[in-house]
């Protein structure tokens, strides 16, 4: 039986869009489902994202979660979403679950544009406190344009968004 989680609150959350000199950004295909955080065959790949912690600042953030995601450490900063979007979790009826008393995210989008080499990028170890498992399996440069039909269908507007938020990165 599906529980309702609309009076459950959203989880504050990082996105980022990191862009190589060639306006390309960088996603990573998902190694598995993370509670409600599911993956569908096809949809896999995202951008790097993390959860914002209490009184943390977001821009500090979503440098703090591309670094534990993929090792990067050489950014420019470039801009950011004037607002918040959120996405609702699919329904979740597993097992109690770290992001299960979460209705969903609430993200605020960080561009930012890479300028180390591509061998600075490391997704094979999670560098966060807790040291968990890796989240992703590999990745890849990709036109910001095509990310939406790349990610979970739950997602795809706020990808879009991104999209346009920041197509004037991509040239």
């Amino acid at each position: 039986m599906t529980r309702d989680v609309s009076a459950l609150p959203y989880r504050p959350n990082a996105g980022i869009a990191l862009f190589n000199v060639q306006g390309r950004v960088l996603i990573a295909k998902r190694l598995r489902d993370d509670g409600p955080e599911v993956i569908y065959p096809g949809h896999e790949w995202q951008m790097p994202q993390g959860g914002i912690d209490p009184n943390e600042d977001p821009r500090p953030a979503a440098l703090r979660e591309l670094y534990e995601e993929t090792a990067v450490t050489s950014v420019d900063y470039l801009g950011e979403t004037d607002g918040w979007m959120a996405y609702d979790y699919p329904p979740y009826d597993g097992p109690p679950h770290r992001l299960s008393v979460f209705r969903g995210q609430r993200q605020k989008w960080f561009a930012f544009r890479f300028r180390g080499k591509d061998s600075e990028i490391d997704i094979s170890v999670e560098r966060s406190a807790d040291g968990g498992d890796p989240e992703f399996g590999e990745w890849r440069w990709e036109k910001l344009s095509r990310t939406p039909e790349l990610v979970v269908p739950f997602r795809r507007s706020v990808y879009e968004w991104v999209a346009r938020e920041f197509a004037r990165f991509a040239g």
